[in-house]
């Protein structure tokens, strides 16, 4: 097995469905410009209220990809 250099970036999250939602939506939009992602870890979750109500959720990611 070759020897793997990683690079990390920090990305945020949003969807007003949930949590799982804005990772996948973060993962996804982080697809588009990142080649070769390998692993993510949630830093922090956090949301908007409006009326009482939550209306947004944020998770703030670390994503690692190996680089060529």
């Amino acid at each position: 097995m070759a020897n793997t250099v990683l690079k990390m970036i920090e990305v945020v999250g949003t969807s007003e469905k949930g949590v799982d939602d804005a990772i996948r939506e973060a993962v996804s939009r982080a697809s588009n410009t990142v080649r070769n992602m390998q692993w993510f870890e949630v830093t922090e979750i956090r949301g908007s209220i409006d009326d009482k109500a939550v209306t947004q959720f944020q998770v703030m990611l670390k994503i690692g990809f190996a680089i060529d």
